[in-house]
């Protein structure tokens, strides 16, 4: 029986008093021990994977928010609706500094004055004109370069540039604007926005939150563009950007 409690005894203690084991030592490192700064320095960075929150390359980007017009149709086109897709891929990745190029594609709607109105002047126009079918639809499709700085790790503050051509399609039968709208109302006077593409030039500052979801982030864009043959405009956007 003695012998019997004896084993039972030394079962329960051998494990307290035994050297910890080879496989359990394997398992972590103890970074302050002497012996872990005697392993290569190869050998301990695979033990302690990189884990990146931002991430940054190719990239999708959809764009919500308003559109206006500065120059010759302020007071005639009123403000609207941008909302625009994009894709881009950023090209320098450092820890204060990144830069990315960007090919996208904008839409802006725009109610306006009528075509009627615009011959006696609108309402807050600085006088006749500029004899436009009044309520506006514009594509843009645009090229962009981009810079962005980083004052804290999750902030980016940044500016961005590029090109592009403006379209805006007759919204009438093009048979009756011709003949009701600028012959008989106009007089035989209209500009040329309908019917030809309009090259474009734009640029503004962007603002980027990188959130704790590691592939998306939100920002705001503020672009001013001049499209050559039809006017200044602005567009305020937000977006949400999906990194892959």
């Amino acid at each position: 029986m003695k012998s019997t409690h004896a084993l039972l005894a030394f079962s329960l203690l051998a494990p307290v008093f035994a050297p910890s084991s080879a496989s359990a030592q394997d398992d972590y490192d103890d970074l302050d021990a002497p012996s872990s700064q005697k392993k290569p320095k190869k050998q301990r960075e695979m033990r302690r994977p990189e884990v990146r929150e931002i991430v940054r390359g190719f990239y999708a980007k959809s764009n919500v928010g308003g559109s206006l017009y500065l120059l010759d149709f302020a007071g005639v086109v009123f403000p609207g609706t941008n909302v625009g897709l994009s894709l881009g891929q950023d090209i320098v990745d450092q820890e204060r500094f990144s830069a990315a190029y960007e090919f996208g594609f904008n839409q802006g709607i725009h109610n306006g004055c009528s075509f009627e109105e615009q011959v006696e002047g609108c309402a807050g126009a600085a006088g006749p004109g500029p004899f436009i079918q009044g309520d506006l639809r514009t594509y843009t499709i645009q090229a962009l370069l981009e810079g962005s700085f980083y004052p804290t790790r999750r902030i980016g503050l940044g500016f961005r540039a590029g090109g592009g051509v403006l379209f805006s399609p007759l919204l009438m039968d093009e048979a009756y604007y011709t003949q009701e709208v600028v012959t008989d109302t106009w007089g035989g006077v209209s500009g040329d926005y309908h019917s030809t593409p309009h090259p474009l030039v734009m640029g503004g500052p962007t603002i980027e939150y990188y959130t704790k979801l590691s592939h998306f982030s939100v920002g705001l864009d503020v672009d001013a563009f001049y499209a050559i043959g039809f006017d200044l405009g602005a567009n305020v956007t937000g977006y949400l950007k999906y990194t892959f």
